[in-house]
């Protein structure tokens, strides 16, 4: 009976959680994200959009040194004020390079044109050799 009397009586520490590992484990996440953070690049077009117009001075409308490609809301692609087939779009622009092979090129988009028929009109004016397409977006048609 001893025996137990004597288990008894021995004190009891004071247990604690050692937060040592954790901290450490906290502190790699942090570095990780700090590090992968650093080449997270976003996608997206470059465009080139016109300089602004000075406000007393009107913009022509035919301007025969820039040819301009208006992508309409609904879809629909026209060249000076006639509709053309996305397709058509890089015949039209090497015949303006031949004529001008310095002059921009500039599509004009809706707002609430379809993305697709935008790059598409793009793409097609720069295969058609134009190097200076430009973005001018309207909310206009």
């Amino acid at each position: 009976m001893g025996l137990r009397h004597r288990r008894q009586h021995v004190e009891h520490e004071e247990e604690a959680i050692d937060l040592a590992p954790m901290l450490d484990f906290v502190l790699n996440l942090l570095i990780f994200f700090i590090i992968t953070a650093v080449f997270v690049k976003e996608v997206g077009l470059t465009l080139n959009t016109p300089p602004p117009a000075p406000p007393n001075q009107k913009q022509e409308e035919e301007d025969n040194s820039t040819l301009f490609i208006a992508v309409h809301k609904n879809g629909d692609i026209s060249i000076d004020q006639r509709l053309v087939d996305p397709a058509a779009i890089r015949a039209n622009v090497e015949r303006f390079r031949g004529e001008k092979p310095d002059g921009p090129v500039i599509v004009v988009a809706n707002t609430k044109a379809p993305t697709g028929m935008v790059v598409k009109a793009m793409d097609q004016a720069r295969a058609g050799g134009a190097m200076n397409v430009m973005l001018q977006p309207t909310t206009t048609k």
